[in-house]
């Protein structure tokens, strides 16, 4: 398909530089109309103008999306009760925000009879991989156009010449050393001093939480209720969605909860060094796990700790509409069904400390305590239940014995042993 075939774009667009030169830059590479979509998750930037500002730039139209609640409603809360978490750290806030808007997108190219969709994330990063699967999976015959990956732009001064040039406005306000992400969940820090990971992060550069040394010397208690996992309230009072997480994220980062610093490994090969704020669903998910641990069995805990490797796995990599997700959102779904009760936290400089939890479907049962021996638990039945459970490592040692006169975890020889 050539470029001239391209008659309208849909462009995820946020009112920076670089998603505001793409406008002039699709319009004179592809001759077509050009509709924004800037979605609101949360980020706390002033929305007000950008509309103005996307037409100024050259787009026939911009929509202003308030996705905050679906945000959190179908895929934060999704990604909590699964308890994902990339590479033992990062709960994913930037990973899940992607296909919200890139599935807004889809919708709105629908709604305006547009042929083509448009993205401003660079060809070495995740988010391209991201937003295009999201692309492929809601409809595959939209022409996806990654100006990143085609244009001679290179540099931010190449970008600001190019909107002098085509009567952009850009903000004059120096642009911070970071390159960074924020919405309701959480806000990344990429670039700067966090290019060497030997060097520590300087403390002007965090956004949302107080440093553990400046945090209240006392702390503070907050209790969530749950209802099959979703959490309901925060101190016995009725939260909505954007309401709750807002208030987790002020506790959280008044305390100084949520601080991460990782070397994390990209989809798309290379190595990368980020610091991540998450107060409030950091918060959350060390309730919804503590709460897991009353009201889930042994084995299906277990097992769902697995399938969350796998659940952060494909959301980090952009599968987020995938059949797999489906499936392993139905499995959580049923782990759920009675995860329901109060989990009390105390929050003190940068540490959540776990300090109550009940719940009408525990499975924890003091009562069984004080019931005779034969109704819950005989001690004689664990002779027979011992023997049979290591029973594969009596013939295995067995058959080291008759075959090599000896097993291969026998006692050592301590009398090699020399002492000081």
């Amino acid at each position: 398909m050539s470029k001239a075939q391209v008659k309208k774009v849909v462009l995820a667009y946020s009112g920076g530089l670089d998603t505001s030169v793409i406008v002039p830059w699709l319009k004179n590479n592809y001759g077509c109309e050009v509709v924004c979509v800037c979605a609101n998750l949360g980020q706390e930037e002033e929305l007000d103008g950008l509309e103005e500002k996307a037409i100024a730039s050259g787009a026939s139209k911009c929509y202003i999306e308030d996705l905050r609640e679906e945000f959190i409603t179908d895929y934060i809360f999704p990604a909590a009760r699964a308890g994902v978490v990339y590479e033992r750290k990062y709960l994913l806030g930037t990973s899940i925000a992607r296909p919200l808007i890139a599935k807004r997108q889809v919708e709105i190219a629908a709604m305006e009879n547009a042929d083509a969709v448009s993205h401003g994330a660079t060809g070495k990063g995740n988010d391209q991989v991201r937003f295009e699967l999201t692309y492929q999976a809601l409809n595959p015959k939209l022409r996806v156009i990654a100006p990143w990956r085609e244009w001679n732009i290179r540099s931010r001064q190449d970008a600001l010449d190019y909107a002098v040039e085509h009567n952009v406005p850009v903000a004059s306000a120096e642009k911070s050393i970071y390159s960074r992400d924020r919405n309701i969940m959480h806000i990344s820090h990429e670039g700067g001093v966090l290019e060497d990971p030997w060097l520590e992060p300087e403390e002007v550069m965090f956004q949302l939480s107080n440093s553990p040394e400046k945090a209240p010397d006392k702390a503070e208690y907050v209790e969530i209720e749950f209802q099959t996992g979703y959490p309901k309230k925060i101190n016995g009072t009725a939260m909505g969605p954007i309401s709750l997480l807002t208030t987790l994220n002020k506790l959280g980062g008044k305390h100084g909860i949520g601080r991460i610093d990782i070397v994390e490994n990209r989809l798309v090969g290379m190595k990368s060094h980020g610091v991540y704020e998450t107060p409030g669903v950091t918060i959350l998910m060390e309730a919804h796990q503590a709460l897991e641990q009353l009201t889930l069995d042994r084995d299906t805990l277990h097992y769902k700790q697995v399938i969350a490797l796998r659940y952060a796995d494909l959301a980090y990599n952009g599968r987020w509409f995938s059949p797999l997700r489906d499936a392993l959102d139905a499995f959580v779904n049923v782990t759920q069904e009675q995860n329901t009760g109060l989990v009390r936290l105390k929050l003190y400089k940068g540490n959540i400390s776990i300090v109550g939890r009940k719940s009408p479907f525990s499975l924890y049962r003091e009562d069984y305590a004080t019931f005779g021996e034969e109704d819950v638990y005989n001690q004689q039945d664990a002779e027979g239940f011992i023997k049979l459970y290591g029973l594969p490592l009596k013939v295995q040692a067995m058959v080291d014995i008759e075959g090599f006169g000896k097993g291969r975890y026998q006692e050592p020889d301590y009398s090699k042993f020399k002492r000081d």
